[in-house]
């Protein structure tokens, strides 16, 4: 399986519009892969707090539209990072988005977790409250955002759900990057998962980003890994490794704590 990660630099000098537009380029000049992945609140910024009221649209607004007809465009699965939703009751969510190959949209995922403890997206945003799973034809996604890489029982219900691919769209800081790589290899270890982590470049509201996207295998293994730039990630990997480590290394057997029920 081929997977794109999109490492994409948000500048404050460019407009939304603008950001849009490159990162359809972006994604159209991925034709061949089989999956391509953004990170989180790139139209926007993920620090540019002041700018999440202005800027928050609609689920089906013009980062859906524009998302959808790249993902036909380029004929691969999409998972578009987040933008800022405005909800037909005014809530603001941290959305993300997938697409199908031929544009249509397989799932919204409103972020759970919301970092800012007392300030920005923790009191401006509303919680998701729902885990998303996307099934592709050769794996099974689970779908995370950014802080919510932080709270491992998150992990462990997308697993429940059949999660084996763990996509987590980021704009995590510079000064916390050693987190981001140790959290995202844990993650894959303990929940037997690829782990394909993708953050932004560039500064957000004078906050700069960690950039280094990485792709974590079942074993906790990185199969890349990016710099701090915008670039484009690129890696192969197999979907059945992951079926292959559980079974190898039947770990997740003998949990004994916070089992899912029998589906």
């Amino acid at each position: 399986m081929h997977a794109s990660l999109i490492q994409i630099a948000v500048d404050p000098d460019e407009s939304v519009n603008s950001r849009r537009r490159r990162a359809a380029s972006l994604i159209a000049a991925q034709h061949g892969a089989d999956l391509v992945v953004l990170p989180e609140l790139w139209p926007v910024g993920a620090f540019a707090y002041t700018d999440f009221e202005d800027e928050a649209e609609p689920l089906q607004g013009p980062t859906h539209e524009i998302m959808a007809k790249a993902a036909a465009d380029a004929g691969v699965w999409l998972h578009a990072g987040s933008f800022v939703e405005r909800a037909d009751d005014g809530t603001l969510y941290n959305t993300a988005l997938v697409f199908t190959p031929e544009g249509e949209r397989a799932a919204a995922y409103r972020k759970v977790h919301r970092f800012g403890f007392d300030k920005g997206e923790a009191v401006m945003m509303g919680a998701g409250e729902d885990l998303v799973t996307v099934a592709l034809p050769q794996t099974t996604l689970g779908l995370a955002t950014c802080y919510d890489l932080r709270f491992p029982e998150m992990f462990r219900g997308l697993v429940d759900a059949g999660a084996e691919t763990l996509i987590v769209a980021a704009g995590w800081p510079e000064r916390r990057r050693a987190h981001w790589t140790l959290l995202a290899r844990a993650r894959a270890v303990e929940n037997q998962s690829y782990v394909l982590a993708v953050g932004t470049a560039g500064t957000h509201a004078g906050i700069q980003q960690a950039g280094h996207s990485i792709v974590v295998d079942p074993w906790g293994e990185v199969l890349a890994e990016a710099g701090a730039d915008e670039e484009v990630l690129s890696v192969e990997f197999d979907p059945s490794k992951v079926a292959a480590t559980r079974e190898q290394f039947p770990a997740l057997k003998d949990r004994r704590l916070g089992l899912a029920p029998p589906r």
